[in-house]
């Protein structure tokens, strides 16, 4: 929880920052870029997080795997490297997408389904996220096939449950609650 704020605060001086000079839209293609490589290779996460290693090596491998990155980017790893947090870099890559996204009015939508989205359904869902929030949404689909049909929305705070497990649970506690009352 307090790297998740430390990593935060980070994400948000960054933007501030990356608006002023006008390259937002560059550094937050580079934290995608992060974002990606980290999340494929848990070996460079345990690599950044190991205490025993020294920062510089850190530094120096995060500059080697991150090549192409942007001036601000690169400045924001020198900046997590002299502050001894360069085990943040994913999590600050990802908050400032989020924050990037956000001040652009843009909002990322998760829809869980049981099997992949299918165009329609995807219009549908769509129309019923935009009722939800006025933001322009960004969908992204999870499979998961324990909810058994129907699909589970969330868009920031809010969520949407139709999905078919929900549906039985609820005719459970009420049939329970009957059951009890009589």
């Amino acid at each position: 929880m307090k790297n998740n704020r430390a990593a935060l605060r980070y994400a948000k001086a960054t933007l501030s920052l990356a608006l002023e000079q006008g390259n937002a839209p560059a550094i937050e293609q580079d934290m995608v870029a992060v974002i990606d490589v980290c999340s494929t290779n848990q070996n460079l996460i345990d690599f950044l997080d190991n205490p025993v290693l020294s920062i510089q090596s850190k530094q120096e491998t995060v500059s080697k795997v991150f090549s192409s990155l942007s001036e601000g980017s690169k400045n924001l790893i020198s900046i997590l490297a002299a502050n001894n947090r360069i085990n943040l870099l994913n999590q600050v890559a990802e908050q400032f997408v989020v924050l990037n996204q956000i001040q652009q009015g843009k909002q990322k939508a998760v829809v869980t389904s049981a099997a992949p989205l299918t165009a329609d359904l995807e219009k549908t869902i769509l129309g019923k996220a935009k009722e939800l929030s006025s933001a322009t949404l960004i969908l992204s689909n999870v499979v998961n096939p324990s909810i058994t049909g129907g699909f589970i929305l969330r868009i920031g705070d809010l969520q949407y449950n139709a999905s078919v497990v929900d549906q039985l649970d609820t005719l459970k506690r009420q049939l329970t609650k009957t059951n009890n009352s009589v």
